[in-house]
C-alpha cells in the first residue's frame, strides 16, 4: 500500500480523536485517562484504522488512486457530541479515484465492514475464553462499526453494497447483528 503524508496525518489524528472521544464519552476524562485512552486506541482506534485499510487495500488492487481523508467538521462533532455520553463518529473516508464499475464499489465498501466482522470472530472466542476487558471491547466494537457501516443509506457503506449485491449485503448485515449480540452477552 502506498501513503502520502497528508494521508499519514489524516489518520493519526482521525485515530486520535475517535479514541479521546471514547474517553470523554465513556466519563474517563478525570480518572484514569491515560490508560483509558491506550484502552480505546487499541480497541475503538484499530478497528477504525484497519476498517479504512480495507477499503484501500481494495481499491489499490484494483489500481484505483485512494487516499484517506479525514473530516474535521465531523471530527469536532464527535467530540462535542462525546460531552452529552453519545459517540458518533464518521471521522473521514478513503476517496476513490478514476471510473469504478458497480461490482468494483461494491467490493471496496465490503472490504471495510469485512474486516471489522472478521476482527468481531477472532475477538469473541478469545474474549469468552480469557474474559479479558480488551477483547470483549474488540469484538463488540468490531461488530458495531460494522453493522453501523451496513447502513443502506447515504454515504455508508451499506448503500453501495446493497446495489452491488442484496444476498452478501443481508449475510454481512447477519453477521455483524450475531456477532453484536454474542460480544454484548459476553458484558454481562
Amino acid at each position: 500500500m502506498k501513503f502520502s503524508k497528508v494521508e499519514i496525518k489524516d489518520l493519526v489524528k482521525a485515530w486520535i480523536v475517535i479514541s479521546v472521544v471514547c474517553v470523554i464519552a465513556f466519563g474517563n476524562l478525570k480518572h484514569d485517562f491515560f490508560s483509558s485512552l491506550l484502552k480505546f486506541a487499541i480497541t475503538v482506534g484499530f478497528a477504525f484504522l484497519l476498517h479504512e485499510l480495507g477499503h484501500k487495500f481494495v481499491a489499490q488492487h484494483y489500481h484505483y488512486k485512494a487516499e484517506f481523508r479525514a473530516n474535521n467538521t465531523m471530527l469536532f462533532l464527535a467530540v462535542m457530541l462525546s460531552f452529552t455520553g453519545i459517540i458518533f463518529a464518521a471521522p473521514g473516508a478513503v476517496m476513490i479515484s478514476g471510473h469504478i464499475t458497480r461490482g468494483r464499489f461494491g467490493k471496496i465498501a465490503a472490504a471495510g465492514p469485512l474486516v471489522n466482522i472478521i476482527l468481531s470472530i477472532i475477538f469473541l472466542p478469545l474474549a469468552y475464553f480469557f474474559k479479558h476487558d480488551l477483547l470483549i471491547i474488540g469484538a463488540q466494537i468490531n461488530a458495531f462499526i460494522a453493522l453501523f457501516n451496513m447502513l443502506p443509506f447515504g454515504m455508508f457503506d451499506g448503500k453501495k453494497i446493497i446495489r452491488w449485491s442484496k444476498p452478501i449485503f443481508t449475510v454481512m448485515v447477519i453477521a455483524s447483528f450475531v456477532l453484536l449480540i454474542g460480544s454484548a452477552i459476553l458484558r454481562i
